[in-house]
């Protein structure tokens, strides 16, 4: 099959998992010789009208790892409105120096079902969205030269005579495990899932944060109502500009400091060609 493009496909409300995506996909595109396209949809207008490739189509799609897997609020996006159509693409994750668990796997299955041919897979650390300190800063100067590599290895696959005949190998269980669970010191499930941020007195009503929500579930009118669910990617806390949201459930905060404690030690990315 003759390449025409690469996309870069991400949902990524803090970020990392774009520099994952956009960093790896611009050194494929670059060893090519390629033009790179961008395909965000991590804003909801961003996921009402179906995303469609075709043979030609090289696509680089990576979420965040969310409890372990795909996030789930994005499976009927995933599935119902991505449409493969013979395309090459190379599922990406990124997560906070836990673990990805399934997520890696989870997203190359739900591509090669929406008519995808998976041709490699990575997962890559970045600074997890609970916390300031666990990866903090990253993908850092290491991580970008991993994606370049890992970019620069899929090029060399795709112009080596390759052609597929199965989907690309990746470490992960199938089937799927359940999402991961957090739990208190004696065992106890810490569920987290109705939890908000709430916001203080240094409100200054600017709006950014319903702006940067990807669920819409902010309201415009009272930025202090939410309209939906909240799934924790904490876009709204570390992207205000005066700091005014934060959480201050003790499960939460119980669950993001065991995190930090369990998980100080630095994870690696893992990719497999």
């Amino acid at each position: 099959m003759e390449l025409k493009r690469v996309w870069a496909m991400y949902f990524s409300p803090t970020g990392g998992t774009e520099k994952a995506v956009k960093t790896t996909a611009q050194a494929l595109a670059a060893k090519l010789g390629l033009p790179l396209e961008s395909y965000d949809f991590t804003l909801p207008q961003g996921r009402e009208k179906d995303a469609v490739f075709g043979e030609g189509d090289l696509v680089v799609c990576g979420t965040p790892v969310i409890a372990g897997r795909v996030p789930n609020v994005l499976l009927p996006y995933l599935t119902e409105k991505v449409k493969g159509n013979g395309a090459y693409a190379v599922p990406v994750v990124s997560f906070g120096n836990r673990n990805y668990d399934d997520a890696l796997i989870e997203l190359r299955n739900i591509l090669e079902q929406d008519g995808f041919r998976t041709v490699a897979g990575g997962a890559f650390v970045s600074e997890h969205s609970f916390s300031k300190t666990l990866a903090a800063g990253r993908p850092d100067a290491k991580d970008l030269a991993s994606m370049q590599e890992f970019g620069a290895k899929i090029a060399e696959k795709l112009t080596s005579g390759w052609e597929y005949t199965a989907p690309a190998y990746v470490k992960g269980c199938d089937p799927i495990r359940p999402y991961f669970k957090p739990q208190d010191r004696h065992g106890a499930h810490i569920d987290i899932r109705k939890v908000k941020p709430k916001v203080s007195d240094a409100c200054v009503g600017c709006g950014h944060c319903a702006e940067v929500c990807p669920m819409g579930s902010i309201s415009r009118e009272n930025i202090r109502e939410y309209i939906g669910i909240c799934i924790k990617c904490c876009a709204c806390v570390k992207k205000c500009p005066v700091g005014a949201r934060y959480f201050d459930d003790p499960g939460y905060i119980y669950h993001k400091e065991e995190l930090e404690e369990l998980y100080e030690r630095r994870a690696e990315p893992e990719w497999f060609i």
